[in-house]
């Protein structure tokens, strides 16, 4: 999807004919002017402590878009354990990995930030994952880490230990990150079997949604518009305290391919369905929580004087669902690039109290084994103390009660608490 928004090819190569789709494609690809035309090579490194999945990258219709070095894999895999993926196998693998990330950094013009796409159900993903995240914070301090998290669903379950992977996860995003969009499969599924009426959805379905998303939250990295964001806007207009990094996505419209030729949305519907449950990609229900903060992107042909009035009047008429001690905190951004095959498009990153349920849920799940220390032998055989599954759980608890607090808090409240310090 990236590809085709930018003009090019399954090998980088680049088709299209108008100049805004390269003019800054050198965000997220690095030009190489070999003798033959120019090939666009994505500035990424595929990490899997298996080679099963990069093997399929290599084969796979995209297999000639990657630097061949850019891939980095081992041989053992780390079987849903997260210990082995923080502790054993991913602490021998990490300076390697860090090799390839310092080579691919070091070929920027100005470094922004970071963006990692991992699971927090497994043991790659999460453990290896949290332990990339601590490293690029170690050596990058004053650069944007943020990731796209799959987190496991409600109903839907990969593996058993889905609970003890996520919440030991969780823990080191709260403090190395700063920003989490959060995604999960079974508002995928919803999403693919109830909008988009696909019988039996399979992982690229799913992948496209998400595809979506990020393309939509990167387009005003990727193209010029009329009120531009980047990662640092985005960040410091939707975290108002460190700890509340945790966004929920969505996006507009979502519908039957079928009833394409009979949709035409306008810029309020638009506004009106991104803060839909129904087109949420994470299952969790926006009116058991109030927004602290919320951006909205538009791409297409959008006026910004309609996109902030449909903005502000949604914002009028759900007042409740607002805190009201932050005023204006829903923020605006403008493509004039709408993505391919659409007219008009639109995603919102929302900062929510209602996430809390997320993590409740994950919790739950965690204090039902871990009170029976059942699959404890897995992770201490690696390594691993039982405080930090401790740790991670009061963490957990902290994080749900200070969104349980900022849900309460008033406007009097505030005042009452700034006059007693006075």
């Amino acid at each position: 999807m990236l590809l085709a928004e930018h003009g090019l090819d399954d090998a980088g190569m680049y088709k299209g004919n108008d100049p805004q789709q390269i003019a800054r494609a050198g965000v997220y690809f690095t030009q190489v002017d070999s003798s033959g035309p120019t090939k666009y090579v994505p500035r990424s490194v595929q990490v899997d402590l298996e080679a099963g999945v990069c093997n399929r990258l290599r084969s796979g219709p995209l297999g000639q878009l990657f630097r061949p070095d850019t891939y980095f894999t081992s041989d053992s895999g780390a079987g849903n354990n997260w210990a082995k993926g923080y502790y054993t196998e991913g602490a021998e693998l990490i300076d390697g990995i860090l090799d390839i990330v310092r080579r691919q950094a070091e070929a920027t013009d100005a470094l922004q930030g970071f963006q990692i796409i991992h699971s927090l159900g497994g043991g790659t993903g999460a453990g290896l994952g949290s332990l990339l995240l601590s490293k690029l914070r170690e050596e990058y301090p004053d650069r944007m880490l943020s990731t796209f998290s799959v987190l496991p669903a409600p109903n839907v379950s990969e593996t058993v230990v889905e609970p003890y992977n996520s919440l030991l996860s969780i823990h080191q995003l709260v403090d190395n990150c700063d920003l989490t969009i959060c995604i999960d499969n079974e508002a995928l599924y919803d999403i693919a079997v109830r909008t988009l009426k696909i019988k039996s959805p399979g992982y690229k379905n799913l992948n496209e949604l998400i595809a979506k998303v990020m393309c939509g939250v990167s387009t005003s990295l990727r193209f010029p518009g009329q009120l531009n964001g980047d990662l640092r806007k985005l960040g410091m207009n939707l975290v108002p305290f460190p700890r509340l990094h945790f966004l929920m996505p969505s996006f507009a419209p979502f519908y039957d391919p079928k009833a394409r030729t009979f949709q035409r949305l306008s810029v309020p519907e638009l506004t009106s369905s991104l803060f839909d449950k129904k087109n949420l990609l994470v299952a969790s229900d926006p009116r058991f929580g109030r927004y602290l903060t919320a951006a909205c992107i538009f791409r297409g042909k959008v006026s910004s004087h309609e996109a902030e009035n449909s903005v502000m009047q949604l914002q009028r008429k759900n007042s409740n669902l607002f805190v009201e001690w932050i005023p204006d905190n829903v923020s605006v951004s403008l493509c004039s690039v709408p993505p391919v095959g659409q007219p008009q498009a639109a995603v919102a990153l929302a900062n929510s109290t209602c996430m809390q349920e997320l993590f409740k849920r994950n919790l739950d799940q965690f204090a039902l084994m871990f009170k029976r220390r059942a699959f404890l032998h897995w992770y201490t055989g690696e390594g691993m103390d039982v405080m930090e599954f401790t740790e991670a759980e009061s963490n957990t608890q902290d994080l749900i009660s200070e969104y349980q607090q900022y849900q309460e808090a008033t406007v009097e409240e505030e005042e009452a608490e700034a006059e007693s310090e006075q």
